[in-house]
């Protein structure tokens, strides 16, 4: 297999890769001078550039395979795993493809940060090798469709429509995947209140939920099955660091009924809500703002006041004169815009109501002017950046709107959660959603003192810090549980020891407080090392900090689900079968009546698996390679 990339998810996948599915990996990346770094500035710039250069080396060394035997690591390559060698190159040029070996190669991963650099190698690569399985790092989800479309119809007119059997898929061979996608459902949940934990796909929506444990007496609901067992510990679901190498206090994945039943005093995570997700919430227009928001309050008012005063002397000039009521409007009117004939020859009253009328319109005159430019500076500014509104609480602050950040928004608002986003970068990728959803945005350094305060960070729910660098991140949530110790922090970070390292201290410090450290590689290289053997990986849902995959399988091909029960099938801490896919039109089958394509999800332990049959199974990264790997059976010592 050949990875190509510039970042930290091209190692980490092929350490994945090596260490877990126990492939040949070939790594593309750049040269070690022009390899792309985290946007640094001033005084951090020499301690991210330590810490990015520290896990790339701990990487290359997990991906050699020394033999160690640990498997603590969060890229999972403690295994001997497959060998592999690494080339430097500038661009994925053909040259650069066909010395890694594309021509001969089962698969491809292109992970540049650049998008349009992954496609040019693509469609080289489909040239090269029209049988090559491809998968692809593209942040936009619509030119994607495209390209998977148009490579897959290359590649059936290249290879007289044959597919590869290996693929659990419709007989694509070109999968498109975006690490902000993966990640952003898990950050967002993280943010919220509660824990709940969502994969979407295709209008797929799996819900995961984090409970705390049972107090005395009562018993815990367990949902449709329990995925997880959180670390042991009393005061904070994280347990100690919530990583593989943990020992005895790490979470458990996947356990049996005795585990689960045995597990008393330790929170879990349950599969609570499985549906078909609805529509999008209705995107706001930034160029039609609402009604209402056209005029001020104050403006409001006073126009509200000014048509009681028209309507008062209306009524007051049909009493006088007894006229009818259409009628005593229209000279209310007119003595209002001052077009009306003088009233020497009238009574008193009716003098005097001319005279009340002349001053209400003068009062009148202003107040229009004032609404009309109040209507045109609304609309002047509908385009613009929204501030925080005074007396806003409970909300999120989002630090960062590159393309997790964007992402992580756009999910918050489709829950109709309050965000506040600070930005540095006025042109940053993430303006134009802000804009679009009308969410407040501070422009400015987060770690310039005031630019925190100005986004209401003493009275905000939870921080999440999601910039491209360690050290601002983790910067922003010192001084923001400064402000407020029991805010609820997520941070971003690069180097999985150090996201370790600051995890520990951070829960120490604070111990009445959530926190949670998160790495964008760490969730989205599972999907991506699945999709390269040719599996369907529907998302991935965080436990503390390891990662719990859901994939979508044909039966057929798998000795360990074909033939078998449900019940035989499930293999404690390694995989597990949730649901079976329905075909489209009812069958003689085991199961009946079926008029549309659906998921069964409560499943019988005594239902038999075919072969035909398509699952949705949750498994571990371990688990997942054993089911489906290329080369036999992975070693099971630390799933």
């Amino acid at each position: 297999m050949v990875v190509c990339g510039d970042d930290g998810l091209a190692h980490r996948l092929a350490a994945e890769l090596r260490g877990v599915y126990r492939e040949q990996v070939t790594l593309v990346v750049p040269p070690s001078g022009r390899q792309a770094r985290q946007p640094v500035v001033g005084r951090a710039r020499a301690a991210s550039a330590a810490l990015l250069d520290r896990f790339n080396a701990a990487v290359n060394r997990t991906g050699n395979g020394a033999g160690n035997g640990s498997g603590g690591n969060a890229s999972g390559g403690g295994d001997a795993g497959g060998a592999g060698r690494e080339l430097e190159a500038a661009e994925p040029t053909e040259e650069v493809l066909a010395e890694a070996g594309v021509d001969r190669a089962a698969a491809l991963a292109l992970v540049y940060d650049d998008d349009e650099t992954n496609i040019r190698a693509a469609l080289t690569a489909r040239r090269l090798n029209p049988r090559l399985r491809l998968v692809l790092r593209l942040y936009n989800r619509r030119l994607g469709r495209h390209i998977e479309s148009l490579l897959d119809q290359s590649a059936a007119l290249a290879t007289g429509g044959s597919r590869d059997p290996g693929l659990d898929g419709a007989g694509t061979s070109t999968t498109v995947l975006s690490d902000a996608d993966t990640a952003a459902p898990a950050l967002a949940a993280t943010a919220l209140v509660g824990t709940s934990k969502v994969v979407e796909t295709d209008g797929l929506l799996l819900r995961a939920v984090e409970r705390q444990p049972p107090r005395p007496g009562e018993v815990a609901d367990p949902g449709l099955c329990t995925l997880a067992l959180l670390s042991a510990t009393s005061n904070d679901p994280a347990g100690a660091d919530g990583s593989e190498g943990s020992g005895e206090q790490a979470p458990q994945l996947l356990p049996d009924e005795d585990a689960v039943a045995a597990a008393t005093g330790r929170g879990t995570v349950v599969l609570e809500q499985v549906a078909y997700s609805g529509p999008p919430l209705p995107v706001v227009r930034a160029g039609v703002p609402p009604f209402a928001s056209l005029f001020s309050r104050r403006l409001r008012w006073s126009l509200a006041g000014l048509g009681a005063c028209v309507v008062a002397l209306a009524v007051a000039l049909m009493v006088i004169t007894r006229d009818h009521p259409l009628h005593a409007t229209y000279v209310t009117l007119l003595d209002l815009f001052a077009i009306n004939d003088p009233a020497h020859n009238e009574d008193s009253g009716r003098q005097i109501l001319q005279l009340l009328s002349g001053f209400v319109g003068l009062l009148m005159l202003p107040v229009l002017l004032a609404a009309v430019l109040e209507a045109l500076g609304t609309f002047r500014n509908a385009s613009a950046l929204r501030k925080p509104p005074r007396g806003l609480s409970g909300h999120v602050v989002l630090l960062g709107l590159g393309k997790i950040g964007t992402r992580v928004l756009t999910r918050l608002r489709e829950m109709d959660i309050p965000v506040v986003c600070v930005e540095g970068d006025p042109e940053a990728r993430g303006m134009a959603t802000a804009r679009r959803l009308r969410v407040p945005v501070v422009l400015g350094d987060v770690t310039q003192e005031g630019v925190l305060e100005a986004a209401k960070i003493h009275r905000a729910h939870s921080l999440l810090a999601l910039t491209s660098v360690d050290t601002t991140n983790l910067e922003a949530v010192l001084y923001g549980r400064s402000v407020r110790p029991d805010l609820r922090v997520v941070l971003r970070l690069y180097d999985d020891d150090f996201a370790t390292a600051v995890y520990r201290t951070l829960r120490g410090a604070h111990p009445g407080a959530l926190t949670r450290s998160r790495s964008v590689t760490h969730l989205a290289a599972p999907a991506f090392a699945g999709a390269m053997m040719g599996r369907q990986i529907l998302g991935a849902i965080p436990v503390e900090r390891r990662v719990l995959l859901f994939a979508a399988v044909r039966v057929a091909g798998h000795p360990q689900l074909e033939g078998k029960t449900v019940g035989e099938a499930f293999r404690a801490g390694a995989w597990r079968v949730l649901a079976l896919e329905v075909p489209e039109t009812s069958g003689g089958g085991q199961v009946e009546g079926v008029r549309e394509p659906r998921l069964v999800w409560d499943l019988p332990g005594t239902y038999v698996l075919r072969g035909e049959d398509r699952v949705v199974l949750a498994a571990t990264r371990r688990g997942l390679a054993e089911l489906l790997g290329r080369r036999g059976a992975v070693r099971r010592a630390d799933v």
